[in-house]
């Protein structure tokens, strides 16, 4: 070791024995949980469906036989707990706070379910956010978990680099919807992911056709779908395509998202290996 070493390896360039591997940044689970894998669901922009494609990731797992949570990362904007009609608030015990439990089994934590009522606004910094989320992991205890789905916001701001940073991601989806401006937009995170060398599982494309109920005929509401395009763009081999179906819309407003049929489920089933 240098006589003036300051011992910040990282701004020096001696090769000394005493030299010292870059710290983790990987946040330490809480001790009464065993989480599997962990999937972060991310879009570019808000309203293309990403909480829908998250809860119907829970619900495939669920469906085939495995333990799921959410971790809901969405501060400022939770709809979790409105998808899976949780509505109780989150209690705590010796080990930390307890996830909240929906109708199928689905583990959820949100911030909605710490609140006092569930519409109040969440006025904090992005520092502070993202500090919320992190204590999603530490502080909660998830108990078994065979795959946990992380909600983030949109955008590649604070929170997505803190869960990409502070939490084992085993693989990221990407949501997307039509229309050339979100593709372009969804480009971003797709480019972020990469950067923080977290592999991508797929890409689900929402709201990419409206199926008449009458003829059968597919009508493109948003223009033409750009999936396959983004996907040979960056290699990626999983895609998925979600209709635009007042069901799907009806079972989130109502807390029914776990009682949508297997057709809406088996499009995202894919992910889940």
């Amino acid at each position: 070791m240098s006589t003036e070493c300051s011992n910040n390896c990282s701004s020096c360039g001696s090769n000394c024995d005493s030299r010292r591997e870059p710290m983790s940044l990987k946040a330490q689970a809480n001790e009464a949980s065993n989480v599997k894998k962990v999937i972060a669901v991310i879009s570019g922009k808000g309203g293309v469906g990403k909480s829908l494609v998250t809860s119907l990731l829970a619900v495939a797992a669920k469906r085939k036989g495995l333990q799921s949570a959410i971790l809901d990362a969405d501060v400022t904007g939770p709809s979790i707990p409105q998808a899976f009609g949780l509505h109780t608030k989150a209690q705590a015990d010796d080990n930390g706070l307890i996830p909240g439990k929906s109708r199928g089994g689905v583990s959820v934590m949100s911030i909605n379910l710490l609140l006092e009522n569930e519409t109040d606004p969440v006025i904090w910094r992005g520092p502070v956010i993202s500090g919320v989320v992190k204590q999603f992991w530490t502080d909660v205890a998830w108990g078994d978990v065979d795959y946990m789905f992380v909600d983030m916001p949109p955008g590649t701001g604070d929170v997505p680099l803190t869960v990409m940073q502070s939490l084992p991601i085993d693989g990221i989806v990407v949501v997307t919807s039509p229309q050339d401006l979100v593709s372009m937009i969804v480009s971003k995170s797709v480019q972020m992911a990469k950067m923080m060398n977290v592999p991508i599982l797929g890409i689900v494309e929402n709201m990419s056709y409206f199926q008449c109920p009458d003829c059968g005929k597919r009508h493109h509401i948003f223009g033409n779908s750009h999936i396959d395009s983004i996907a040979q763009a960056y290699g990626i081999e999983k895609t998925a395509m979600l209709p635009i179906d007042s069901s799907l819309a009806e079972a989130c407003d109502t807390g029914r998202i776990e009682d949508v049929s297997d057709a809406f489920v088996d499009a995202v089933k894919d992910f889940i290996v």
